[in-house]
């Protein structure tokens, strides 16, 4: 199946620290790739040069064929769109209402009427599993992980490509973490969207993703040795032979 996403040989590096080394994949379309690996390792640096974030030192990375690192500021922009992004923390605007907090993309990049935006805010609440009584609440005073689901809600709101999650279960009790891990099944079936999830949750991972790679710290590798520990499936990564592999799964539980 074609790529709707290809890294090749990217390296990253802020001053004279590498964070990232001759990292290459590709998520195919309808795909659920998992980012794991312990703290320090550049998984979110990693998530955030995916979408020009951060910039590559070097390497490649091409959506839907179209070279990231040779566009305009407008042009990255412009794709962008066709990216949906969930924050660690959500990162709602704390002035905003959560119904204009979803309305924003639609308000700032469609020309959509107000009735017709308010339609899909209500449509997009519903989809992850809340009730409109919290459209006209402030972020503050709904729960952690209610924010996340209006995160994700946010994210939907301009019928993106490719979902890119940030640690989404991170803080929240199993329970919640059932229920969001639950939604971004949902959301890549009814949507038919790719999705890149980081985590350091390995329950979330092999319950959402189809294929998971595994990274390591820069400063726990000899020279020469490839950043990427481990590409496949959930189920290989509980056979892999590769002892660093072994250890962090025995860790991680």
């Amino acid at each position: 199946m074609e790529a709707i996403l290809d890294v090749e040989s990217v390296h990253v590096r802020f001053e004279n620290q590498q964070v990232l080394r001759d990292i290459s994949f590709s998520v195919r379309h309808g795909e659920m790739l998992a980012i794991i690996g312990e703290s320090g390792c550049g998984k979110t640096v990693l998530l955030k040069t995916l979408i020009g974030l951060h910039t590559q030192t070097s390497g490649k990375i091409l959506f839907d064929g179209i070279e990231l690192n040779k566009l305009s500021y407008f042009e990255l922009a412009k794709v962008r769109r066709r990216l949906g992004f969930v924050f660690q923390q959500a990162a709602l605007f704390d002035s905003m209402t959560v119904g204009d907090n979803i309305a924003f993309p639609l308000v700032q990049h469609t020309k959509k009427s107000k009735k017709a935006i308010r339609r899909i805010v209500e449509t997009l609440v519903e989809e992850v599993g809340l009730d409109d009584t919290v459209l006209g609440k402030k972020p503050a005073e709904i729960s952690g992980g209610m924010r996340k689901r209006v995160g994700i809600a946010r994210a939907l709101a301009l019928e993106p490509e490719l979902m890119l999650y940030d640690e989404p279960t991170t803080g929240l009790d199993p329970v919640m973490s059932g229920l969001i891990n639950e939604l971004m099944v949902n959301v890549r079936r009814q949507h038919n969207v790719s999705g890149i999830m980081v985590t350091h949750d390995l329950l979330s991972a092999r319950t959402v993703a189809d294929r998971i790679i595994m990274l390591t710290p820069l400063a726990k590798l000899k020279e020469g040795e490839p950043q990427i520990l481990f590409d496949g499936t959930p189920r290989e990564l509980y056979s892999s032979p590769e002892h660093r592999v072994r250890r962090f799964v025995r860790a991680a539980g």
